[in-house]
This record gives C-alpha cells, structure tokens and sequence, in this order.
C-alpha cells in the first residue's frame, strides 16, 4: 500500500475517531446514556491508536513528518502502559476514582511535556523553527509539566496524603505570578533563538514549580473544579502537540478536551459561586471558621428511630456526599432505595454538582450500585420539591447543604447554591461526628429542631437502617 493510500485512510479514520469524540461527549452529559459514551470514546480511541500505527513511513531523510517511523519503542510503550493500566483500574476502588483521574491526568500532561521535550532536542522535523510551531512547543511543554505536578499534587490532596487545606504564605499570588511570566519571556526568546538548548531546561523546571504552587494553594473543597481545570490544561497541551506533530487528531480531540475541561470548571465554579481567580488565588478555607459544634444543642438518634421516621414517610429524598464514597455504602444505600420503594414510598436522590471530590463523582458512585438513572435529580430541578418532601436523608454531605450560604453573609461559602434541604418537614443526617466539611465551618442544619443527627459509618449505619426497617414492614 503507498503512503498516499495510507494517508488517504488515516485521514478518514481520524475524521470517524472525532466523530466518535464528539458523540461521547454528548452522551456522557446524561446519566442515562453516559455508558454508552463511554464506548463510543473507546472505539474512537480504538480507531485512532490503529489509524496512527499504520500511519508508516521509513525514517531517514525520507521521513515525513506526523508519520510512524519505527515501531518498537511503540509496542514497548503499548505493553508497559498495558501492563500497568489493566490492573489500576480494575483494582482501583469506587472511593479513589477522583484521585485515580488526577493519577491519569498527570500521566497525560507529563506524556505531552516530554513529547514537546523531545521535539525540541531533536530538532529533527524542522518544524520548530516555523514561530508558531515553536510557540506551540513551548505552550505544549509549559502546560504540559504544569498539568503534571499540578495533578500530582491533586491526586495527593485527594488520597489525603497531603494537607487538604490551601498552603499560602504571604505574596504567594506574587511569587506565581513571577514564575509564570519568567516562563512566558523565556518561550518567546526561544521563540527567536529555538537553538538555544540550555535555556530550554528553565521551560522545563519553571512550570513543574508552577503546578505545585498553583495546586497547594487550592483547598480540597475546590477539587471538583481544579479536576475539570486541570483536564482543560492537560487538552489544550495535547492540542499544541497536535501542531508540532503535525497531527490533526490530535489537534481536534485535544481542542474538545480542553474546551470541554474548560466549560465543566465554568460549571463548577458557577455551583459554588466562585470565580476562576477565586479559585486559583483564593486560599479558599486557609482559615477555617471555629465551630461551635460541641457547644450548641442538637439532637441525635438510632437506627431504628430513623427506620420509625422513614416508615411513617410517603416522600423521601436522599442526599449522597463525600462521605458515602469513602464509606463505600452506594450498595447499602441501593438496599434501602429498594425496600422503602417497595413499601410504596416515592424516593428520589438530590445530586448537587460539586458533592464529592470530581465532577458528577456522585453519579458514578450510584451507577455502580445499580441505581435507576431516572432517580437521580439535579440540585435545580429538586430543590422546588423538598417543601414538600417527608423525610431528606444526607448521606455524607456537608457544605453542600449548609443554610449558611443563604442566611451568612460573612460565611466563606455565602451565595454557593445549595440543596434547600433545610425546607423538608424532617431531615437525617448520617456522619462520623459534628466535625466540619472541607469548607471549614459548622453546618447550621445539623441545629435544627426537625434535624436528627445519626452517628456512625455511612455504610454500617445505612444497614442496621434497612434491618430496622424491613423488620417493621414484616411486622406491619
């Protein structure tokens, strides 16, 4: 086969696998044909990976750009990350997915820097000497190993091996904002002087600096939005790849993760009323707010006062958090869906867009228990109904139902959108104790009147629940 043919076959190979990129995107937007998403970016993927291998042409001077010249380093590189993906995702449990997409983004970022990394000493295709493929370079390698150690850190932050509160200092806006543009001089004076190899080493050092200063200074309650911002970064590296590679998939699949990155974090930050400057300079929760949660009265019962309340309940709304998935109690919390609607009770859950540490992390705990799509209702669509609901029952949530965004003007989270919980006519809340959320402060809910506070794990507590109540439904 010529390399013409070759191209001519690659090229509408690249046009499908975008195709499939597109579609998969759409449908991962709804719970309900998110697995379907799923595949169908797995078969763009397939088709991609494939259209590339047999993009082959012989090296030496007759090697042309954006095409295959050897493969051995390819398979090496194929089985290894085979070697090493497989069992991370099979053996990674549902509670550490957040810190395992942080993993994987790193190693996304990172594979970007050091593609750019290389172009640059190689020098071999003679594209970088073109201003904007080297601009591109530079931009490849910037966000490349920010998003690397800025992911890094996240993951850390995440696994809670690193402090979850935003580490600042005194000007530490200023030092990042140095770091950043003593990394932009040095991209444009490559830009005009690209032979300059031992200059190249500072675009390499700078922004692994600058991921670990942007990233440490980020508190864990803003990890939904830095997930989604880091994903941005880590696409539009793979975009300016595209460019010095000459490879229009790659140019077009890392424009739609970047874009898509982008929009998700405008999503999230718009849910927690922040800004991106808030986000990224803020030192959200630096200084936690003292609570007063040993101090204030409250009330807390058992599980069988909570199985009482729920057999007496015609509507329920159950509020999964943070603390269902460490837990690891999304099966236990589907039992006890089953067995309230079972006894002809309405239940529904009230999925709020930054409960838990990643983007819709919420969904994809209750997906794995099976939980039926159409149970699932976003904050603007449920919080008209808790007014009338029976019974809410939060699950280890916190800030994301705390009264104090709408009552509190000097509150941290004042103006976030929150789930109205508080309106219900009973509300229960399942936790380890009156400690804070990542946020810092007290939660004013757990002081109500109707509130019932239920110490325990969440998957434990959550079972002695659905015993309780079972028993009451075969007595009944």
């Amino acid at each position: 086969m010529s390399l013409a043919t070759r191209s001519q076959i690659v090229d509408y190979s690249y046009i499908i696998a975008v195709i499939c990129f597109v579609y998969s995107l759409k449908w991962m937007n709804k719970p309900a044909t998110a697995v379907k998403g799923n595949r169908v970016g797995e078969i763009g993927m397939a088709i991609a990976i494939l259209a590339t291998l047999l993009n082959y042409s012989h090296g030496g001077a007759g090697h042309v750009p954006g095409t295959i010249a050897d493969y051995q380093w390819i398979i090496l590189g194929l089985v290894l990350g085979a070697i090493a993906g497989i069992p991370l995702a099979v053996l990674t449990p549902m509670k550490s997915v957040p810190q395992q997409i942080a993993f994987m983004r790193a190693c996304g970022g990172g594979a970007a820097a050091l593609v750019g990394t290389a172009e640059f000493y190689l020098q071999e295709s003679g594209l970088i000497h073109s201003h904007f493929n080297m601009a591109a370079l530079c931009a490849e390698v910037i966000l490349g190993y920010l998003t690397f150690t800025g992911s890094l850190i996240a993951a850390g932050k995440l696994q809670e091996i690193l402090p979850q509160k935003p580490i600042v200092y005194k000007g530490h806006n200023v030092v990042k904002g140095v770091v950043l543009v003593a990394a932009l001089v040095i991209a444009v004076y490559l830009n005009f002087e690209p032979t300059k190899t031992a200059v190249f080493a500072a675009l390499i050092v700078i922004p692994l600096l600058l991921g670990v200063f942007l990233i440490m200074a980020i508190g864990g309650a803003d990890m939904p939005t830095v997930i989604a911002l880091l994903n941005a970064y880590g696409g539009l590296s793979s975009a300016m790849m595209g460019f010095v590679l000459a490879n229009k998939l790659l140019i077009v699949a890392g424009a739609l993760d970047g874009s898509s990155g982008l929009i998700l974090s405008i999503i999230m930050c718009k849910a927690m009323n922040r800004s991106f400057t808030n986000v990224l300079f803020g030192g959200f929760g630096a200084v936690a707010t003292k609570g007063g949660g040993e101090k204030r009265p409250f009330r807390s019962g058992s599980a069988e006062e909570a199985a009482s309340i729920l057999e007496a309940a015609s509507s329920v709304v159950i509020v999964p958090g943070y603390g269902m998935a460490v837990a690891q109690a999304q099966h236990k919390v589907r039992e006890l869906y089953d067995s309230l609607t079972k006894a002809g009770i309405d239940v529904k859950f009230a999925i709020h867009p930054v409960a838990g540490r990643m983007p819709g992390h919420m969904n994809v705990i209750l997906a794995d228990a099976n939980v039926p799509y159409d149970a699932l209702v976003e904050m603007e669509d449920i919080n008209a109904e808790f007014a009338q609901t029976d019974v809410v029952l939060i699950i280890g949530a916190n800030d994301v139902t705390n009264p104090a965004a709408k009552t509190d003007k000097t509150s941290p989270i004042y103006g976030m959108p929150i789930l109205d919980v508080d309106k219900a006519r009973t509300v229960m809340v399942i936790k380890r104790s009156m400690s804070p959320g990542f946020a810092g402060i007290d939660n004013d809910l757990f002081y109500m009147d109707k509130t019932l506070m239920l110490f325990g794990d969440a998957k434990g507590f959550t079972a002695d629940i659905v015993k309780e109540f079972s028993a009451a439904m075969a007595g009944a």
